[in-house]
């Protein structure tokens, strides 16, 4: 793996070495269970045997507390918990729960160690359970983020339905008088040895007494019903038909409405407005002042957007550059010492290593998240409480966001985690919520709805960040001998944190992600340096954060080489592979499109690309066609290694919405400033790939690596360099900037 400096390991090691001065107690308050938050309001004749399952005399209620915002997670979580539990998903109730630290996330730990995650070795195992034991200890995050939700309900799941499986059982041979080892399970009732079937709701009563059984055994895979077979999702029936709810269809009596309008230019003060005019609109209620900006209160949206249209502003000028052309005047003036990020992989000596140079650079722009449910939160304070209704990634953090604003004590403050209509990481942000809160505490008593308009969202939005790559490939005698990676961008941990007033000391991995872990592990010579530039627009984490655009840094900067080179794409990137998963995934993407014993033809190409980001090797072959009009997507083949499958049919729908989201906003989509604004308001200047461009696809899963992982941003990474790639075999013309529109027609 080469050395590691900045992120290294020392300094992990003396950072490890200061908290466990504050956990020399032992191990025992990083491993003591958290309380039930189930029992708290448990009715009577109910059980609850763990935070994740409760059982009275009428239903049997699973909690699947990870946020859903359409990547099936609530499904998921659920058949997690029904597998070991023997109940079938039409026999139950699921919630999202109340938000705990009971439901931390453990898989956080994965992403929080300097070790890259196809490192299983003792070392890094060991780092990720001690990082995983101090989060628990300290900071118990629930939260739902970095394709963490599986691999952090993958064993606590099963293992809590297995415990409340046993338990029942426990509980019907104290009412039987049969002993346990003669019990069976099934479809949410314990059998008895003469068939006699008694439903779990009935044992419920007896259960409730019974100390919870946690020495249990797990299903092997061999034995699933559920797991790993084709899934009807709970949550597919309501959303064909219109009929799930999100937190923008939430409603209640006495609901008023009100939107804001805040400074467009990110950060912006308010010097003053006039909203003489606005007032007296139709339906108007009252205009506000809220942080940086004003909110109107209506008797519905239409009319509340339509007043807040009417107000005229005196807005103040951006605290960073106001032309995008600024931007990347100085991200280009980033690649200095003083602003070194993190020196995160050497192997050999790039500046030695033999053979013809390849010298290149790279950008990707801002894009914004632009989901379709525009942000939105629905929220009533009174003296005592306060209830917020709406769909977020970070529940119990928001909960305590709310109370500082309200004055509340956080343990006062409810959150209803609601569907959401898309994130794409916009839901790890507090500012809509802030903004809904601000407006009910100066309205207590009277519940409000706070929807954005689509405008104010994408002028509001903190797009992904803006990225610059320059690097250098060496190659002789056919192979690739060398890669110097060098990435500047802004921090989007570091601007993140900064809106909740939390300062991060050190280097953020997330700005060399996807370009340090690549596993090519036979090359002999690799730098990949990252640069912290500060002073740019707001940026937030977007589907895959900084592995999207570094991949296609990395991944076109290896094809350019391995072209100047005159070796075969895939066989050189297998060749140059030293990760048997990896190299898999590799060999399975050629043998699907057939890679070396298909003639494409005349004006058609194929281009290859490989991702490893949140521990998932992913390879991508689009193959395109160039016609008179411009370039048509032909077909994209996919394969990649979630070690785990649990619904094959969803893990088919989020490889090819993950590609398509990819390619899309590689073809199509970026946010640029003019006078300190985004330039982009709506979908018309901010387009998705359309349904006449979709490319046939086709997919693979593989189950090799040795621990499950998350794949609703895997499939990103490798989309927009695969692309780019089958462009430049179709036409030798090579685009080193997204979007591709602005050099090359698409049809």
């Amino acid at each position: 793996m080469g050395r590691l400096r900045t992120i290294g390991r020392r300094s992990f090691l003396i950072g490890s070495a200061a908290v466990l001065g504050g956990v020399a107690f032992g191990v025992y308050r990083a491993n003591r269970p958290f309380e039930n938050p189930n029992l708290a309001d448990l009715p009577e004749g109910a059980a609850s045997f763990n935070p994740w399952v409760i059982i009275d005399s009428d239903k049997i209620t699973l909690i699947a507390p990870h946020a859903d915002k359409g990547q099936g997670v609530f499904s998921a979580q659920a058949a997690l918990i029904a597998e070991e539990l023997d109940v079938e998903l039409d026999q139950v109730e699921i919630s999202f729960g109340v938000p705990d630290q009971a439901y931390f996330n453990t898989a956080f730990a994965d992403a929080a160690v300097p070790f890259p995650q196809y490192d299983f070795s003792d070392m890094a195992e060991g780092a990720r359970g001690f990082v995983g034991g101090t989060l628990r200890a300290f900071l118990p995050i629930m939260g739902t983020g970095g394709s963490s939700a599986m691999p952090d309900s993958y064993d606590k799941l099963r293992h809590a339905g297995a415990v409340a499986r046993e338990t029942l059982k426990a509980a019907a041979a104290q009412q039987s008088g049969i002993p346990t080892a003669e019990l069976k399970t099934e479809a949410g009732a314990v059998i008895l040895p003469d068939g006699t079937s008694l439903a779990y709701t009935a044992l419920a009563g007896v259960a409730g007494q019974i100390k919870p059984v946690t020495d249990v055994t797990l299903k092997d895979p061999s034995d699933w019903r559920l797991l790993g077979k084709p899934m009807q999702r709970v949550d597919m029936a309501a959303k064909s038909t219109g009929t799930q709810n999100y937190g923008i269809d939430h409603q209640m009596d006495g609901l008023l409405h009100a939107t804001i309008k805040v400074n467009p230019r990110q950060g912006g003060v308010m010097n003053g407005y006039d909203d003489s005019a606005a007032r007296n609109m139709r339906g108007v209620i009252d205009i506000i002042e809220i942080t940086g900006g004003v909110a109107v209160v209506a008797d519905n949206t239409w009319r509340a957007i339509q007043a807040a249209n009417g107000i005229e502003f005196d807005w103040g000028p951006a605290p960073y550059p106001a032309e995008q052309a600024d931007h990347w005047d100085v991200l280009s003036n980033s690649f200095t010492s003083e602003k070194l990020n993190a020196e995160a992989r050497v192997v050999g000596d790039v500046d030695a290593a033999p053979g013809e140079a390849v010298t290149a650079e790279y950008r990707s722009p801002y894009v914004a998240h632009a989901p379709l449910e525009p942000l939105n939160a629905t929220v009533l304070v009174t003296d005592e409480r306060v209830d917020i209704w709406t769909g977020h990634q970070v529940q119990m953090m928001l909960e305590t966001v709310v109370a500082d604003i309200t004055g509340h004590a956080a343990e006062n403050v409810h959150l209803h985690n609601m569907f959401m209509g898309g994130s794409f990481g916009h839901r790890l942000e507090f500012d809509f919520v802030k903004q809904a809160a601000e407006i009910a505490n100066s309205m207590r008593g009277t519940p409000v709805k706070m929807t954005y308009s689509r405008e104010e969202d994408f002028a509001h939005d903190f797009p992904r960040h803006i990225t610059m790559g320059r690097g250098t490939g060496r190659h002789k005698d056919g192979q690739v001998t060398s890669l110097d990676v060098e990435i500047a961008a802004q921090s989007v941990l570091t601007s993140q944190m900064s809106r909740l007033g939390i300062s991060l000391p050190g280097p953020d991995v997330q700005l060399h992600e996807g370009a340090w872990d690549v596993p090519n592990l036979n090359l002999p010579n690799i730098r990949v340096r990252s640069y912290k530039e500060t002073g740019l627009a707001p940026v937030s984490s977007w589907r895959s954060v900084g592995a999207a655009p570094n991949s296609f840094v990395y991944d076109t900067l290896l094809d350019e080489t391995i072209h100047a080179a005159g070796a075969d794409p895939l066989l050189e990137r297998i060749r140059l592979m030293g990760h048997d998963v990896s190299v898999k995934v590799l060999e399975t993407v050629g043998e699907m499109c057939n890679w070396s014993g298909h003639d494409l033809g005349d004006g058609r190409g194929r281009g290859v690309a490989y991702a490893f980001s949140f521990g998932v090797p992913v390879a991508t072959v689009v193959e395109v066609s160039q016609g008179d009009a411009g370039i048509k997507l032909e077909e994209v083949w996919i394969a990649a290694d979630v070690g785990t499958v649990i619904d094959p049919v969803n893990l088919e729908n989020l490889a090819f919405g993950g590609t398509i989201w990819g390619l899309g906003h590689a073809i199509n989509s970026e946010i640029t400033y003019a006078d300190g604004m985004a330039q982009q308001t709506n979908y018309h200047a901010h387009e998705g790939m359309r349904m006449y461009q979709t490319p046939k696809m086709h997919f693979t899963a593989l189950e090799n690596t040795p621990k499950i992982k998350g794949f609703g941003e895997p499939p990103v990474p490798p989309a927009a360099p695969a692309l780019g790639n089958a462009i430049f075999a179709a036409t030798g013309k090579r685009l080193r900037e997204m979007p591709f529109h602005k050099f090359i027609d698409f049809v």
